[in-house]
């Protein structure tokens, strides 16, 4: 009888290790893919879904097509929970049983942190999803029309900053393309100690060359900051600075989903051994957004440590060999420590940022900027899709 994997969240991680296991183990496992939504989406590209620079059909594949094809299960519903013991995932309609279980769902988004945050019931936008994308998107077209200040960023607790510094350059580069800069001040808010710490402790000349970036496009960093609240139109911070805002986009911390968070620690992300293993369920494996990691140091401004799609490739290529060497009976793989490269884009040009391994002390460690890295990001979003769509996952 083949071994039941079932894989919870089909982006970046879910759909890496659910290809992966079907090569490594074949007829051997039957996989199945459970999640609530039924689109692959290519999540780095949302900034550019804000701006209007991508549409949803450019950046999202059918799951039960790139699926079906390679004899994997879909299964298009919301896990309401697991049961560990019992080694079955709940949903609204079925219970659906498992000898291994991959949690790879990515996070809830903690709007309730911060008072006024978030698109709904708040006065900020966000660009983490795609229905937020499309909808900040809407927000950026009448701001057009009667544009004021921009106030962007991240506030305490958060760990995913890149997409704040990408709708930051990008809303800088389209007013210029429109003639209308002058017209809009910019601040970025963070809860990182310095600018370009990006919740990592800094790679390379990241302060530095991010300092110059801000400077050079005149957008005011306020570093080192937690928010109080935002108001209609107004982001008020600690300290008691008050911003006026015409259009605003926050990024909010981040928590486990609520289908998992038992499994968690406190915050719901899930404790994982070297080899990605609950750390107290042995047939239970974790990867990406939903992994319990702690950040390199403790800032004065509570921050989280980012995990990117290639972070959750990595995680889910090292998890499924893990689950394969245990089902053939071969000795575990020793796993490779997690490492990172990310492209940034920062409107007319992008950063290419690489750390090896993710925390310091570092062998590698590096952030550079160019035009080039903005035609590679482009290009890579292109390649990965083509990629994932025929589940290549065995090629870089």
């Amino acid at each position: 009888m083949a071994v039941r994997i079932v894989i919870l969240g089909g982006s970046f991680g879910g759909l890496t290790a659910a290809f992966d296991l079907k090569r490594h183990l074949g007829k051997k496992a039957d996989v199945t893919v459970v999640s609530d939504l039924d689109n692959f989406l290519f999540v780095p590209s949302l900034p550019w879904v804000s701006m209007g620079w991508r549409r949803p059909e450019d950046i999202t594949l059918q799951l039960e097509k790139i699926l079906k094809p390679k004899g994997i299960n879909f299964i298009h519903a919301e896990a309401t929970g697991i049961d560990a013991v019992a080694s079955k995932v709940i949903t609204k309609t079925k219970e659906i049983e498992y000898d291994y279980l991959v949690i790879a769902t990515g996070p809830a988004l903690v709007f309730s942190a911060v008072p006024g945050l978030g698109p709904e019931g708040g006065y900020t936008e966000c660009i983490f999803t795609l229905e937020q994308a499309l909808r900040c998107n809407g927000a950026w077209r009448r701001f057009l029309k009667d544009p004021g200040p921009v106030v962007t960023g991240s506030v305490q607790g958060v760990s995913c900053f890149g997409p704040t510094y990408e709708f930051a350059f990008e809303v800088d580069a389209e007013l210029r393309k429109r003639k209308i800069r002058h017209k809009v001040p910019i601040t970025f808010v963070t809860s990182e100690p310095y600018i370009g710490h990006l919740g990592v402790g800094g790679l390379g000349k990241s302060k530095r060359i991010m300092e110059d970036a801000f400077a050079e496009r005149e957008i005011k960093v306020i570093t080192n900051m937690a928010v109080e609240e935002f108001t209609p139109g107004e982001a008020r911070l600690k300290d008691g600075t008050k911003l006026p805002f015409k259009l605003s986009m926050f990024a909010p911390p981040m928590a486990g989903v609520k289908a998992v968070f038992h499994l968690g620690n406190p915050k719901g992300f899930i404790p994982v051994d070297e080899n990605y293993r609950h750390k107290e369920h042995k047939n239970i494996f974790s990867v990406g957004v939903a992994v319990a990691m702690a950040p390199p140091e403790q800032t004065p401004v509570p921050t989280g440590l980012p995990k990117t799609g290639f972070m959750s490739v990595k995680m889910a290529k090292e998890a499924a060999k893990s689950i394969a060497s245990e089902i053939l009976g071969r000795e575990l793989p020793q796993a490779e420590p997690l490492d990172v490269i990310c492209l940034m884009d920062m409107g007319d040009t992008a950063a290419f940022m690489k750390a090896k391994p993710l925390l310091p002390p570092r062998q590698e460690s590096e952030l550079k900027s160019g035009i080039k890295y903005k035609w590679m990001k482009s290009a890579f979003e292109k390649y990965y899709l083509w990629k994932i769509k025929h589940g290549l996952t065995q090629l870089p």
